[in-house]
Parts: structure tokens; C-alpha cells; sequence
């Protein structure tokens, strides 16, 4: 993948999640605001003061996560976003983290 296609993914990647934290905020009971600079993603629990940070690594081809519950990185398959050490979905790990970060139910 050359850098021009990783930063189309990121960005369509990155305003994806965005669409789906405010989204999944406006239907919940749980204050969700969201700020985008570039390609970083900061997600913020409005009722607990956390923060989910969402960032790109161009150099490593990498989309990194930062949570209370620790830091994860992803690696593009061609479909999904695949956590290097585990093997998990981005999209699967970032419901299970705001679910125990913030209380947010996204579907």
C-alpha cells in the first residue's frame, strides 16, 4: 500500500468512527464529544472526563488506539483493521472499550 492509499484509508477510517461515536452518543444517554485534527480522532467521555485516542502511524502503516484500558495497534488486511498482537477488529475493540470506558452502547 503506498502512503497516498494509507492516508485515504485513515481518513475515511477515522470519519467512519467518528460518524459512529456521535451517532451511537445522540441515541445513548452518555455525552460523546468529538474532535479531529488531521488523523487523529480524540473521543471524549463528557460524564468521566476519559479520553479514547485514535491516531495514525504513516511510517508503520499503523492505526494506533490509546484507552484507559491500555494501547493497542492495527494493521490493515485489505478489509479490517487487525490488532498485532491479538488479532482482534478495530471496530469490535473500540464497542467493547467505550461499553467499559464510557458506558456507550454502539452497534
Amino acid at each position: 500500500m503506498t502512503e497516498t492509499e494509507f492516508l485515504t484509508l485513515i481518513d475515511a477510517s477515522l470519519s467512519h468512527i467518528e460518524q459512529m461515536f456521535e451517532d451511537a452518543g445522540q441515541q445513548g444517554d452518555v455525552d460523546v464529544e468529538c474532535s479531529r485534527s488531521g488523523s487523529l480522532l480524540e473521543i471524549e467521555f463528557l460524564h468521566n472526563g476519559s479520553k479514547i485516542i485514535i491516531n495514525s502511524q504513516a511510517p508503520l502503516s499503523e492505526l494506533w488506539v490509546a484507552a484507559k484500558s491500555g494501547g493497542f495497534h492495527y494493521k490493515h488486511d485489505g478489509l479490517h483493521w487487525i490488532n498485532t498482537r491479538d488479532g482482534s477488529e478495530l471496530m469490535a475493540s473500540l464497542k467493547a472499550i467505550a461499553q467499559a470506558q464510557g458506558g456507550l452502547l454502539i452497534m
